[in-house]
């Protein structure tokens, strides 16, 4: 029998945090953070992680597990998922994953496998300097020659996963959607998942504003000091926000053009995110545009794991 998980997405800045806190507290449920950055510890602010206060008493995991310098794969972040459902269920109470990294998130809920071939990292500076050499859109262009499926998936700008896939084809002589593949006929979970939704215009207008409110509560700072103590290249660094940060200082990007760099790319991710998202058929989607629907939302969610699996877990008392 598949125990039963709830997943909460949906762009960044439409709402799940607070959301997800009145669906936990309302049925019962721990939280399992599906972010790939909130992993790390002391990128609080570049990355909303929820406060201790926010929390207002619901265990939270997945967060500050890591130091930024540390690798963290998809098939780790599966695994200690799995290991997380399982001690949830164990105490009697509802597993809830609420993120918005799509691939994290699928990671867990389709049967995915992954290549087993270790990193090379002289492989991955040859293939960084290539880029750097040829100009944007070489690695992309290079990927779509070996693994076509592969660079379909992926920005010509996202030269992390393009590193990786190329480094994957050419350790192994095999494609990394051969070895990274979803089977989408049989979800691994007994899953609900609810998408959150809203207007365009005012996500990016909260997404504007939420940028505004980071940098003002001191997200120069926290990158600063990362920057102290961290190369510019770990993956940590690239998260959007912290990677343009590092830019400015360095000299290569004047304030003005900082904020709205960060804007713009934020704007961009949330795109990407919702086109994520809606490739899942099974998602239902509950548009939060009016304050009306934000207000309800949380018993729309509790009445549909209710009508699900009977009864929610009883919550704590």
């Amino acid at each position: 029998m598949k125990l039963p998980v709830l997943v909460l997405v949906g762009p960044t800045a439409v709402g799940k945090t607070a959301i997800s806190i009145g669906v936990a507290q309302r049925i019962g449920a721990e939280i399992i953070s599906g972010d790939s950055m909130q992993v790390y510890r002391g990128m609080d602010i570049g990355t909303a992680k929820i406060t201790q206060a926010e929390m207002q008493g619901v265990p939270h995991h997945m967060i500050d597990i890591l130091t930024p310098d540390a690798e963290f794969a998809v098939a780790e972040f599966q695994v200690r998922v799995d290991r997380l459902i399982r001690e949830i269920h164990g105490r009697g109470r509802l597993p809830m994953i609420v993120g918005g990294t799509g691939l994290y998130i699928r990671s867990v809920l389709a049967e995915y496998t992954f290549s087993e071939s270790d990193t090379d990292h002289a492989l991955r500076q040859r293939l960084a300097a290539a880029e750097e050499a040829h100009g944007p859109g070489h690695l992309h262009r290079r990927l779509q020659e070996v693994d076509p499926t592969a660079a379909a998936r992926l920005h010509p700008n996202d030269t992390r996963r393009l590193i990786r896939a190329l480094e994957v084809y050419e350790s192994t002589g095999r494609p990394i959607s051969a070895t990274q593949t979803a089977a989408d006929r049989e979800p691994r979970y007994d899953d609900l998942l609810i998408g959150l939704t809203m207007e365009r215009a005012l996500l990016y207008r909260r997404i504007d504003e939420r940028v505004d409110q980071m940098l003002a509560a001191g997200w120069l700072t926290e990158a600063r000091q990362l920057f102290s103590r961290y190369a510019p290249d770990v993956t940590a660094m690239q998260a959007i926000g912290y990677r343009e940060l590092v830019q400015y200082l360095r000299g290569l990007l004047t304030w003005p053009e900082t904020v709205a760099v960060i804007k713009r790319h934020t704007r961009q991710y949330a795109k990407r995110q919702l086109t994520w998202f809606r490739r899942e058929v099974r998602m239902r989607w509950l548009d939060v545009t009016d304050a009306a629907a934000r207000a309800h939302v949380v018993e729309e969610i509790a009445n549909l794991v209710e009508g699900k699996w009977q009864k929610p877990v009883e919550p704590e008392r």
